[in-house]
């Protein structure tokens, strides 16, 4: 059956136009969030990965090519989106698996060291993303709102949009880097045959919040982001 991917796509335009092809790219550990605009071979071959085998199982999953409906909002709807599905998913999840992270290292610590490391990854990326999340839901999402409706280039303190998105993109990869040390130190997510249903909660919860976040970043770096700075410089009468 003839591949309908080419390999020379983008992994953000691949998500774009399949994003159902989320799961099976998380299982292949090919980044489209903050490396999605690599091509699909180059992200395979730094992988070490079989270009023909990646595709064919691409290829194989249900994931009709129908863009999702967050793919063609306006940037306006885009933040309302993102505020109501991942903000709220964070804001539930992070306190949750920073206490039962503390809850497991406790009880099992001893006989798996490694949940310390867990622990203290889990707290470190709620420390770094509840103030990210805050300074887009007071900042950064108010003023693409603002830009949104406006006709012509509104003035914002911060000077141009590409100045507080730049912050935003540095924290994406550092968040992106603690998730993949946690799936790095959790052995991908692997629950020990001694693991409670506590252990097996946490790691199930970490698996979900690693692969909501990515789609969450891979929709504003690749999506949002740069549709904002094209309205800025289409408004302003600049190039972005």
């Amino acid at each position: 059956m003839p591949t309908t991917i080419d390999p020379t796509i983008t992994l953000a335009e691949l998500v774009i136009a399949r994003p159902a092809l989320t799961a099976p790219l998380e299982r292949l550990g090919l980044d489209y969030c903050c490396g999605g605009r690599r091509a699909l071979v180059d992200a395979v071959d730094d992988a070490g990965l079989d270009l023909a085998e990646v595709v064919a199982t691409l290829d194989a999953a249900d994931a009709p090519a129908t863009p999702a409906d967050w793919a063609t909002m306006g940037p306006a709807e885009l933040v309302d989106h993102l505020e109501a599905t991942h903000h709220v998913y964070l804001h539930d999840a992070l306190p949750r698996l920073d206490t039962l992270a503390t809850k497991v290292a406790g009880v099992h610590g001893s006989r798996h060291p490694e949940l310390v490391e867990v622990q203290a990854l889990v707290r470190q990326l709620h420390t770094e993303l509840d103030p990210h999340l805050a300074k887009e839901e007071q900042v950064l999402f108010p003023m693409i709102r603002q830009l949104d409706g406006a006709t012509t280039a509104p003035s914002f303190h911060c000077g141009t949009l590409a100045n507080p998105i730049r912050v935003m993109l540095a924290e994406h990869d550092t968040a992106g880097a603690l998730l993949a040390r946690l799936r790095t130190t959790t052995d991908d997510y692997r629950v020990p045959d001694d693991g409670c249903a506590s252990y097996r909660a946490l790691y199930d919860g970490l698996a979900e919040l690693e692969a909501d976040t990515h789609l969450h970043v891979h929709k504003e770096n690749n999506v949002l982001f740069p549709a904002v700075l094209a309205a800025e410089a289409a408004l302003s009468g600049s190039t972005p």
